[in-house]
C-alpha cells in the first residue's frame, strides 16, 4: 500500500490551491485526485465549434493584496480587466445591479411600491444613532440590517424574508429579492436565512435609493464592481496555470470509500492508499456519504444537509453582439432562468467572429424530477419573449451541462451542522474547505486562500 503525507481530493481552485502552496514551498510529498480527464472541478472551460464555454459564469473578484499579485503572475498577459455590467430585466425594462439602488426605468407604480415600502421599513426599524428629545430621525440614517441575527432574535437565524422586509420592505421584496432568490436557491426566502447577505447584498444609503428611483445612477455598488477574466481559454486557463508543474496530480481518479480510523482511501482504480493528512473540497454531502468511522451524533447531520444544483444552458449564436452586458438577473416568474450571461463580453477570444454566446443558469433542486427537453423549451420561449434571441435558428451550437451540487441552502441548520462537522474533522487533520467542502456560498478568491491556508496548517506540523 503507498503512503501519502497529504492526501488532497478534488482539482478544484481550492484543492490547485493547496497543491500549489505546499508545492512551492518545498512540501512534496502530497497527492492530488480528481475524478475528471482535466484540472479545475467547476471552473473549468469547454472548446466547441470555435466557441469556449465555462461551466455557467466564474469571475474573478480579486481584493486580497496577495491574490492581487498571485493571479497576475500565475496568467501573465493573459488577463483582463472588466467594469462590471450587470442589469436586472423585469416589467419589459433593463435597471442596472443592484435592484435597491436602481430602480429608474421601471413602472411608476413599481416604484412607489418600493419607496412606500422602504419608508415604511425604516420607519419601523430602531434609529442607528441616539436621538435627542422631540427631535426626528436624522436624514443621514443608513439601512439597517447586515444580516444574520436580528438583536432581539438571540441565537436563531433571521431568514432572508425577514432582513429584506426590514431593510428595504414589502416593495422591493415582492419585486426582487424574493422571486429572485427562490429561483436561484429553489426555496422560500422563509427557509432561506440571512448569514450569506453581509459580502453579496449591497446596501445603499437612503439618499442612494431615491436618487436611483429618479435618475440613470451610474455610482458602482457591491464587491463585483469590477472582475478580472482570462483573455484566453475561459476560466480554465487559471487551473491550468495553477496545475502547470505540479509533479503529483492524478486526473481520471476518485476516490470511493475512505475509513477516517485507519486514515486509507479505497480508490477509484481499485488501489488503497495511506495518509497522514487529508484535504477535502468535493462537497461536504458527498464526503460524508462515502467516509467511514463518522461519529454517530456527525452521521446523523447527514440528512439534514440541503443544496440545490443548477442547469446550465451554453449557446453558440450566430449574430454579433447580441447584448453589451455582461450578465443580466431575471426575477420574474415568467422566467424559468434566474441570469443569463454572455461569455463574450467577458473577453473577446470566447467566440468566432460575427458571433455571440450566452450561458443560461435554471435551478433546481436534487429530489425532483428534471425535465430536461420541458426546460430546453422554457429557455428558448424565455430568450425570444425578452428579446435575447430573434430565432431559434440564430443557435449554431449548444451544450447542455447539469451542475448537481452548485448552491448550499442556508437554512437554520446549515450554520450549526457546519461548524459541527468541520471543527470534528479538522481534529482528526482533516482540512474540509472552499465552496464545497466549506458547505457554503462563496467565490474564487476565498476558495484560493483558503487552499493557501489550508497547505501552510499543513506545513506548520
Amino acid at each position: 500500500m503507498n503512503k501519502v503525507r497529504t492526501l488532497i481530493l478534488g482539482g478544484g481552485m481550492s484543492g490547485l490551491s493547496c497543491a500549489y502552496h505546499l508545492n512551492q514551498n518545498g512540501e512534496n510529498n502530497y497527492l492530488l485526485l480528481e475524478r475528471s480527464d482535466e484540472p479545475g472541478g467547476l471552473s473549468r472551460s469547454i472548446k466547441q465549434d470555435g466557441f469556449v464555454f465555462d461551466h455557467t459564469g466564474h469571475l474573478l473578484h480579486l481584493r486580497n493584496p496577495y491574490t492581487l499579485k498571485l493571479i497576475p503572475d500565475l496568467l501573465g498577459d493573459n488577463l483582463v480587466m472588466n467594469q462590471r455590467r450587470a442589469w436586472i430585466y423585469s416589467h419589459n425594462a433593463y435597471t442596472r445591479y443592484p435592484y435597491q439602488a436602481n430602480l429608474y426605468g421601471l413602472p411608476k407604480k413599481v416604484i412607489e411600491e418600493c419607496l412606500k415600502g422602504l419608508i415604511e421599513a425604516q420607519l419601523n426599524a430602531p434609529s442607528p444613532y441616539p436621538l435627542p428629545k422631540g427631535r426626528g430621525p436624522s436624514p443621514a440614517f443608513s439601512l439597517q440590517g447586515e444580516g444574520g441575527r436580528r438583536p432581539d432574535e438571540g441565537k436563531l437565524p433571521e431568514s432572508l424574508k425577514s432582513w429584506v422586509l426590514r431593510t428595504f420592505g414589502k416593495g422591493f421584496d415582492k419585486h426582487f429579492f424574493s422571486p429572485y432568490n427562490e429561483k436561484l436557491w429553489t426555496v422560500s426566502a422563509d427557509v432561506l436565512t440571512a448569514e450569506w447577505v453581509a459580502p453579496f447584498v449591497p446596501k445603499p444609503s437612503i439618499e442612494e435609493v431615491i436618487n436611483g428611483a429618479f435618475s440613470d445612477q451610474t455610482k458602482k455598488f457591491g464587491y463585483n464592481a469590477s472582475f478580472y477574466y482570462p483573455k484566453e481559454g475561459g476560466i480554465q486557463a487559471l487551473a491550468f496555470a495553477f496545475a502547470k508543474g505540479l509533479p503529483h496530480i492524478r486526473l481520471n481518479t476518485a476516490v470511493t470509500a475512505l475509513d477516517l480510523a485507519r486514515k486509507e482511501a479505497l480508490l477509484s482504480t481499485g488501489e488503497m492508499l495511506s495518509y497522514d493528512i487529508l484535504v477535502n473540497t468535493i462537497p461536504l454531502c458527498r464526503f460524508m456519504d462515502f467516509a467511514k468511522g463518522l461519529e454517530s451524533d456527525l452521521a446523523a447531520l447527514r440528512p439534514l444537509m440541503r443544496w440545490s444544483g443548477v442547469y446550465d444552458i451554453n449557446l453558440g449564436v450566430k449574430r454579433p453582439r447580441i447584448s453589451d452586458k455582461h450578465w443580466i438577473y431575471f426575477p420574474e416568474k415568467k422566467y424559468r432562468f434566474y441570469r443569463v450571461g454572455f461569455p463574450m463580453n467577458f473577453s473577446t477570444h470566447m467566440t468566432p467572429p460575427g458571433c455571440s454566446s450566452m450561458y443560461v443558469e435554471i435551478g433546481y433542486r436534487p429530489d425532483e424530477a428534471f425535465d430536461e427537453k420541458r426546460a430546453w423549451k422554457d429557455a428558448m420561449k424565455g430568450l425570444l419573449e425578452c428579446g435575447l434571441l430573434k430565432s431559434e435558428s440564430e443557435i449554431v451550437t449548444q451544450n447542455l451541462i447539469k451542475i448537481p451540487v452548485a448552491y448550499v441552502t442556508y437554512d437554520r441548520n446549515r450554520t450549526a451542522l457546519t461548524k459541527r462537522i468541520l471543527d470534528n474533522l479538522e481534529a482528526q487533520k482533516i482540512y474540509s474547505i472552499g465552496r464545497f467542502g466549506g458547505w457554503k456560498y462563496s467565490y474564487m478568491e476565498e476558495a484560493i486562500l483558503e487552499g493557501k491556508a489550508a497547505a501552510e496548517k499543513i506545513m506548520g506540523q
